[in-house]
């Protein structure tokens, strides 16, 4: 997910999530949205071991499949252990990360209160919120609704950001898209058999990371620290959030299933350690605009594995809407290309 992602910092207007999901993602995101993919840095990969498109393949799987694991997790813990599970899992991956390349983290006081924020709308929020909707909404639901998070950057970028004046098809994308979500929730039918809450926690979910998104740009850009240190540290603080308030609504668990205790760990492990490396490479190897093409990929393998592995219902409705979702999400990021000069008269 997001969506799953997690970046720490862009100087880009924020597009696309989550699975999973920190700052820039996504989020992915869980169950992230992807985050928006940032500025390359020299802590990203050098050298990739395999070709872009394997590596694309892969993050696609990944977070695609946070939403199947998930609900896995959530049937044999409560969400907020499945949320602590992941971020201490993604957390570790990143640590090892930071400590082979020798990143340092960061030092200033200001910059770690900006991340606490940062860790809690990219990660902590979001990753709870998703955990918490698959105990009463499918995983291919969730996985949809986990698609709307350029709905949600478009509508808050026209608010938040004065640089971001939207065009006539990014609005109409906008339009299209939440068109789409009624489309999903079957709202010609009054929702029936949906479960409210639970929907609505995901599209809230989905709604955190472009919040999250918007408050980096504006704070984290040009901190001097690395993407990758930025990333291990909001992982660190959103573990560390989540450790203090685990506690407070849950107890201890009697016992660790194998099956569940092994997705949690890939969850955090894969979906929001991996997969945040993996996509920082394919930024910085085929550009934002291409890697950032995995978000239409994430509702589609996340609805395929809810039916296949989850035995999980779809009626017409959740995958035609779910393409209406991702046309209007397409809109809503594209830009216009400015025209060329004319050419400069010669005699």
């Amino acid at each position: 997910m997001s969506a799953p992602s997690e970046p720490a910092a862009r100087s880009a207007t924020p597009r696309a999530p989550r699975t999973g999901a920190p700052v820039s993602a996504p989020p992915t995101a869980p169950p992230t949205a992807p985050p928006p993919p940032p500025a390359p840095s020299p802590a990203l990969p050098r050298r990739p071991a395999a070709d872009w498109r394997i590596r694309f393949g892969a993050l696609s799987l990944i977070w695609g499949f946070s939403f199947l694991l998930i609900k896995v997790g959530t049937d044999a813990f409560a969400p907020f252990q499945v949320t602590f599970g992941r971020l201490l899992s993604g957390t570790a991956v990143l640590a090892v990360a930071m400590a082979v390349r020798r990143e340092r983290v960061p030092r200033s006081a200001r910059t770690w209160g900006h991340l606490t924020v940062a860790a809690f709308f990219l990660n902590a929020l979001p990753f709870s919120l998703f955990a918490y909707a698959e105990t009463t909404i499918p995983s291919t639901l969730a996985g949809i609704c986990n698609a709307t998070s350029p709905l949600w950057g478009m509508a808050l970028s026209i608010v938040a950001l004065s640089e971001d004046r939207p065009t006539r098809r990014r609005v109409a994308g906008l339009g299209l898209g939440f068109l789409g979500v009624l489309t999903v929730l079957g709202a010609w039918q009054g929702f029936s058999g949906l479960d409210l809450s639970g929907t609505a926690m995901a599209l809230l979910a989905s709604l955190s990371y472009p919040i999250g998104w918007i408050y980096v740009r504006r704070t984290l850009a040009g901190t001097g620290s690395s993407t990758l240190a930025l990333t291990g540290s909001q992982l660190f603080l959103g573990t560390l959030q989540l450790a203090l308030v685990t506690p407070l609504f849950t107890s201890a668990p009697d016992a660790f299933p194998l099956l569940p205790t092994l997705a949690v760990v890939a969850l955090g492990a894969l979906g929001t350690g991996l997969a945040v490396l993996l996509q920082y490479g394919l930024v910085e190897e085929i550009g934002p605009t291409t890697a950032q093409m995995v978000t239409y990929f994430i509702p589609v393998i996340a609805t395929a594995a809810g039916v296949a592995l989850l035995g999980e219902q779809l009626s017409w409705n959740t995958p035609a809407g779910a393409v209406i979702v991702l046309a209007g999400a397409f809109l809503t990021q594209s830009r216009t290309v400015p025209a060329a000069p004319p050419p400069a008269h010669r005699p």
